[in-house]
């Protein structure tokens, strides 16, 4: 829902991408509209559904050992470690 309800989403697809398809000769244009923006709404709530399912199976998975936790964390605190690293290493110049 929080795709969906982005209202920068909403407003971008509806002013800037979703005029481009309507022909005002064809008459009906809240319909016109209204189609392609409900199955955007569609598109984003399968999408963000299956992503939101794969997550809790992710973390489900995750969770029931206290070894794969550990390699999480480590592996985490091994990124910031390099992150930090290569900004020392590699930080602006000027």
């Amino acid at each position: 829902m929080v795709g969906v309800a982005n209202p920068k989403v909403i407003i971008f697809f509806f002013t800037a991408i979703l005029p481009q398809f309507v022909d005002p000769q064809a008459g009906h244009v809240p319909v016109q509209m209204l189609l392609p923006g409900a199955v955007f709404f569609a598109i984003a709530l399968i999408s963000d559904s299956t992503w939101a399912l794969v997550a809790s199976a992710a973390r489900s998975w995750l969770g029931r050992s206290p070894r794969r936790l550990e390699a999480i964390g480590g592996a985490g605190g091994l990124a910031m470690i390099g992150i930090g690293a290569r900004l020392a290493l590699t930080g602006r110049k000027d």
